[in-house]
Formats: C-alpha cells, structure tokens, sequence
C-alpha cells in the first residue's frame, strides 16, 4: 500500500485526484501509476486501470489471474469490471469509496457470482491514511 499511496501524492502533486494503484505478481511489483485523467483528458485513465494495462503488457497476458491489484480507493465500477475481465485474483483497498464504490459499498462487483470472475478482496488497508489523502486533496479545491 505504500507504494499506491506514493502514486496517489504523485497525483495530488500533478493536480489529479490522489489515487494510486499497484499490481504485484509473486511478490515483484510489475505495474504502479497514478490517476491522469486530467493530464490525458480521458475518462478511462483511472490508477487501477491504467495500471492493470501495464501489468497485462509486461506480462505478455490479459490474463491476471495471479495479480493482487492494490489501489488507495475502493474501484468504480469501470475499475472493478476490468479487475473481472483481467481475471485478476486479488484486490486490496484503502479507503471505501461509499458514493462510487463497486467492490463492497454499493455494489460487490468482485464476489457476484452471476459474473464470469470473481476475486478476493480485501478492504481498509490503511484507510484512514488513503482518507486523508483524498480529503486533503479536495479540501483545498474549495
């Protein structure tokens, strides 16, 4: 979680919303970024996202079924769907995303059996740390 809470202050730093996410298979991290969705004007460029992309051509796969994806805040729905399509095996969290959140909030993307994938989660890694991040970040906005 250090090193997605790292990607997050990156974020903050670059004006983005501080989120950070890291993929880590057998132990070696293979992919870490931060959110760009402002720097990139995309929608898409969520941390998890852009950096399941990574891991997936570092890998030579889309197939992640041995990842353990790390990110600051609990994942949208976008995010957590493509944890689903990636296969990926684990998710650990930080902070809950309790307007927005797909992995335990709102809705269990990760643990619906109706979908094709599941994987395990783990939530409230350092929560209160990824919070304040967040909080921070937002508070000097107003």
């Amino acid at each position: 979680m250090e090193l997605a809470l790292e990607e997050a202050r990156a974020a903050a730093a670059a004006g983005e919303v501080p989120i950070g996410a890291v993929v880590v298979i057998d132990g070696e991290v293979v992919a870490r970024r931060h959110n760009q969705r402002e720097e990139l004007q995309d929608p898409t460029a969520h941390a998890e996202l852009l950096a399941i992309r990574d891991a997936a051509a570092a890998v030579g796969s889309w197939r992640l079924d041995d990842a353990t994806v790390v990110v600051t805040l609990e994942p949208c729905a976008m995010c957590a769907g493509t944890m689903v399509n990636a296969r990926v095996g684990r998710l650990v969290f930080g902070a809950r995303s309790l307007d927005n959140g797909a992995c335990g909030s709102l809705y269990q993307l990760g643990s619906d059996p109706r979908l094709n994938h599941e994987f395990v989660t783990i939530a409230d890694v350092r929560a209160e740390e990824c919070s304040e991040l967040l909080s921070t970040y937002f508070a000097g906005l107003r």
